[in-house]
């Protein structure tokens, strides 16, 4: 996996590393799958917990996908101060490069108080074209 920088917003950082799944993927059918693995750090003083997700994807031709939803992978998790919440999901692209960025929206346990923390752009690039 390749590590890619991390975003804090309002005490919550998200780090994202990715993966080509050569093995799932079928470049003659331009067919590319990623795995990537988001980590939430909680370096607020407040319990939070993650109740959807908003993921803005671009592949190489500037196509655009919108994708919505409750928690992440089945779940919406709490984030108490000093933990860290991982979990691994794929994308799939027909080109050789494509983009994500997005936004979790939060909500802090002891207010309610919601907070939309922002996920860093991150490029996913088939190996062989970077040779």
């Amino acid at each position: 996996m390749h590590d890619f920088p991390s975003l804090t917003t309002e005490g919550i950082r998200v780090s994202v590393r990715t993966a080509y799944m050569k093995e799932e993927s079928s470049p003659r059918h331009q067919y590319h799958v990623f795995a990537y693995q988001i980590e939430i750090h909680n370096e607020s003083s407040k319990i939070v917990r993650l109740i959807s997700r908003e993921w803005h994807i671009t592949d190489a031709y500037g196509r655009h996908r919108l994708v919505e939803g409750e928690g992440v992978v089945g779940e919406k998790p709490f984030i108490a101060p000093g933990e860290t919440y991982r979990y691994i999901s794929r994308c799939d692209f027909s080109t050789t490069v494509g983009q994500m960025a997005g936004y979790y929206y939060m909500e802090q346990k002891d207010n309610s108080r919601m907070i939309k923390v922002q996920i860093p752009d991150f490029v996913m690039v088939v190996p062989y074209v970077l040779n």
